[in-house]
């Protein structure tokens, strides 16, 4: 894919219109190990060109730098980007294993007003609650939010990592345009209950790790081999030991698709993906991330192959044989399995 442009797709019944396929920032910045950051100017100008319009970050990612990163893109770019970010995570610096969960309204308030700053913008056009911090009522939080909305400093409401009944509880309140969980041929937890609750709600699902934090994409056996000391993914449960080369082997029926679209295992992974949007019936952006322009460009080429149904009857079964938890604490990421 050289020129043209990937299709689009409203966020929701009222969000904004975007490319069918996102771009995840958090690399850029954190998580993974040094990046390159000319490389990663260059892949976030590769993929507006492309079509990708939806810019994910949150104030966690390197404690605001992502944020800070993305600002001169962003301000070169406003009228052509959907700028998404989030509030209610954080990781003290002393505990990086630590993880604190904040949705109380004073917290919100003082978050919105940081992420403005850091990304030198009047208005967020989508703007997620990262995680539900379970001491405080859904309603209260997203009530916040609306005000937020009122004031002009956010157009549209996400929540990141909900359960089927938050989200009904938070609808109630004010519109949301868009839920993001972890979908992918490894996670699918979310297709009992939460999906057709966003369906219900006319609003979008935004799978993050769409290539299972990169193992789908082939190139992950052994994390403490195949990572950098600086990566966290040497910390999740499905990236180690046994469960790494158990895990490996799960690949072997996406090698026999990929090889029969003459594709990358990447590929194919995310194609399963967007094909969710016609199994299930709404709208679904993925944003797998990258700090890479060539990376991009495959990720996007992805949005063209399309699945037949012996091809998906022979990806079916993975998601069930996986070995390990997505996270080493599914306290912070278990609401969306309900």
């Amino acid at each position: 894919m050289t020129g043209a442009r990937i299709p689009t797709v409203r966020l929701g019944d009222n969000g904004p219109e975007v490319g069918v396929q996102g771009l995840g920032c958090m690399g850029m910045s954190s998580a993974y190990g040094p990046a390159d950051a000319d490389e990663s100017r260059a892949a976030l100008e590769r993929a507006l060109e492309l079509g990708v319009t939806l810019y994910d970050t949150a104030d966690m990612y390197g404690s605001g730098e992502n944020e800070r990163f993305l600002a001169p893109f962003f301000k070169a770019h406003r009228d052509e980007v959907v700028i998404a970010t989030k509030f209610a995570l954080s990781i003290p610096p002393d505990d990086p294993a630590k993880r604190v969960v904040r949705n109380d309204p004073p917290y919100i308030r003082q978050a919105v007003e940081a992420s403005l700053r850091r990304l030198e913008v009047d208005v967020i056009d989508l703007y997620y609650m990262h995680r539900r911090d379970v001491n405080v009522p859904i309603e209260e939080t997203v009530g916040v939010m609306a005000e937020l909305v009122r004031a002009g400093k956010v157009k549209h409401l996400g929540l990141s990592e909900i359960t089927s009944d938050e989200l009904r509880a938070a609808r109630a309140v004010h519109p949301i345009a868009a839920v993001q969980s972890e979908w992918s041929l490894f996670s699918r937890d979310i297709e009992a209950k939460v999906v057709p609750a966003v369906r219900e709600a006319g609003a979008a699902l935004v799978p993050y790790s769409p290539l299972g934090r990169g193992f789908l994409a082939g190139g992950i056996s052994d994390a403490a081999r195949d990572l950098t000391e600086q990566d966290f993914r040497r910390l999740l449960p499905r990236f180690t030991g046994d469960n790494a080369a158990a895990n490996v082997a799960l690949l072997e029926p996406i090698r026999e698709v990929a090889a029969a679209h003459g594709a990358s295992l990447a590929q194919i992974a995310l194609a399963w993906v967007q094909q969710r949007s016609a199994v299930h019936g709404l709208p679904v952006v993925q944003i797998p991330g990258t700090t890479k322009r060539s990376r991009v460009e495959e990720n996007v080429a992805a949005t063209a192959i399309v699945l037949t149904e012996d091809e998906l009857a022979l990806l079916e079964p993975i998601a069930g044989k996986v070995a390990g938890t997505r996270s080493r604490d599914m306290t912070f990421v278990s609401a969306g399995r309900e």
